[in-house]
């Protein structure tokens, strides 16, 4: 068995889907007989693999890694600022996918964001879920539940948004997750003011966001961007219909038939989704049937063997020596990507 080290920018503590991913995997990894580290970054420790969680502001782990063990085995997971902002325009997150011995999706449709020499060495590995809870709604009024920080990659106050085009309707919007940006804060405060069926309840501990994604009758997640969205993983293992931005990274999780999919930034769209789900049963029960049908995907065992699956092939294959033609990192490379 191997000792591996995970580094993700996401710090002890933090309530971030890189770093509940980090620690989901260590398990999955002790469990099949690995030794595994997790850290911010990397300083030198020995192992036989590094798992490196964002290709960009992992880099100069990622560098100092493949310097000093170069045969050592190097794998990239790609969240969805990867996949969708950072590669364009990062020579950093760039050179990262270049270094790397497997690239990890979180989902199938970023696949198509890679060039055909990156893809070959890429797997997909969705994230799993395990919740304990069953999807029980009140009786009244409807609720809709949006779950993540407030951050501009999440387009966090769509569902709100969406409240205007629904006037007169008994519905609330109940809004879980910390404001990591002060007008943020203050754009929720205001937004609760103005409207009365919209509520903030700021960051919640995980058991009690999924009490909350288990006793509201619809889940929207509006992301601009998305690796992989743990909540809709969480969403289907509890039974929570889905209603979301059509964005790659959901599209990957959902499906491409998923009938739940509003054009992004169209809260209009959004709304009428909402109104649909709430006036037609018929349809409620299409959206619910439909995450039953993609729920076997983000069970523990399908992620522990598809992770397992991953990491096989790169542990197995003979040491490359220096002496060959693959690229090594720039010199002078460093830190700058953190």
């Amino acid at each position: 068995m191997a000792h591996i080290f995970i580094v993700t920018p996401a710090g002890a503590g933090t309530r971030n889907g890189n770093r509940h991913t980090a620690l989901r995997w260590a398990s999955l990894l002790r469990g099949a007989g690995h030794a595994v580290s997790v850290a911010v970054d990397w300083r030198g420790e020995t192992c036989d693999m590094l798992i490196a969680l964002h290709a960009r502001r992992s880099h100069g782990s990622i560098v100092q890694f493949k310097k000093k063990f170069f045969e050592k085995k190097l794998v990239v997971v790609l969240t969805g600022t990867d996949l969708y902002r950072d590669l364009p325009g990062s020579a950093e997150a760039r050179e990262s996918l270049e270094l790397a011995d497997r690239l990890i999706v979180l989902q199938d449709q970023a696949l198509r964001e890679l060039a055909a020499r990156h893809r070959r060495k890429a797997r997909v590995v969705y994230q799993s879920a395990d919740p304990k809870l069953r999807h029980a709604p009140p009786a009244g009024p409807l609720r809709v539940v949006v779950i993540g920080h407030l951050r501009a990659e999440k387009d966090p106050f769509r569902a709100a948004h969406a409240l205007r085009h629904l006037r007169g309707m008994k519905i609330q919007v109940v809004h879980v997750g910390a404001a990591l940006d002060a007008s943020f804060a203050a754009k929720a405060e205001f937004l609760m003011k103005k409207e009365p069926r919209y509520r903030w309840i700021g960051g919640l501990s995980h058991p009690q966001a999924l009490g909350w994604l288990a006793r509201s009758h619809l889940l929207v997640v509006s992301s601009v961007m998305e690796g992989g969205a743990n909540v809709i993983a969480e969403a289907a293992r509890i039974g929570t219909p889905v209603i979301a931005s059509r964005v790659s990274g959901n599209v990957g999780m959902l499906g491409r038939g998923y009938a739940g999919f509003y054009p992004l930034y169209d809260d209009a769209a959004l709304a009428s989704l909402i109104l649909k789900a709430f006036q037609s049963g018929r349809f409620f029960e299409k959206l619910k049937k439909s995450l039953q049908e993609r729920k076997p995907l983000f069970s523990p065992s399908a992620e522990r063997a598809a992770l397992i699956a991953a990491i096989a092939s790169p542990l197995r294959a003979p040491a490359r020596s220096s002496s060959r033609s693959r690229r090594r990192p720039r010199s002078g490379s460093g830190r700058r990507g953190r």
